[in-house]
């Protein structure tokens, strides 16, 4: 089943206030979720930062010291931010034929040609949140990312960097 189409004002906001965040914390952005408890240093620490719905607090490192610069990004704005960027891939260059995996939260099929039906398709692109809305912003050169070693990009038409960024922000 299709996600509901996520709103311009709302989508927008979201990426604004992951960029307030980044810039805020410099290049150390982190998010907020139970799925990432290891790296923000704890379960507990990571629930607060997550009720309070701060996108200014630092947290600690998961080896218990203090991140230098980093700063909690709500979960529930990463997901809305990701998303939208996804669904803003989507309409700009629309088709089966490429998969742009953003786990846990979301994926779209882009970019015409040849698309599939089963199974996995010929032509995926996967990486984190953070590095997906740097390049979906233009934050972040296509081989930056792929020289961090987690932009995974498999299939002669699974690079999708002619269609980035997807929003100026």
């Amino acid at each position: 089943m299709a996600r509901a189409k996520i709103a311009d004002a709302v989508g927008q906001q979201a990426v604004r206030e992951w960029l307030s965040a980044q810039s805020a914390g410099s290049e150390d952005v982190r998010f907020a979720g139970a799925a990432d408890a290891g790296r923000t240093g704890g379960a507990a620490d990571v629930g607060r930062a997550a009720d309070a719905g701060s996108t200014g607090r630092p947290v600690a490192g998961a080896d218990g010291a203090g991140a230098v610069g980093a700063v909690v990004v709500p979960r529930t704005v990463l997901a809305t931010a990701v998303r939208y960027t996804l669904q803003l891939l989507a309409e700009k260059v629309p088709g089966h034929a490429v998969e742009v995996r953003v786990p846990p939260f979301g994926a779209v099929q882009c970019v015409e040609g040849p698309g599939h039906t089963r199974g996995t398709p010929p032509n995926v692109t996967e990486m984190p949140a953070e590095l997906w809305l740097g390049l979906a912003t233009g934050h972040l050169s296509w081989d930056a990312a792929l020289a961090t070693g987690k932009l995974h990009a498999s299939g002669v038409r699974a690079d999708v960097s002619f269609a980035l960024p997807v929003i100026r922000a």
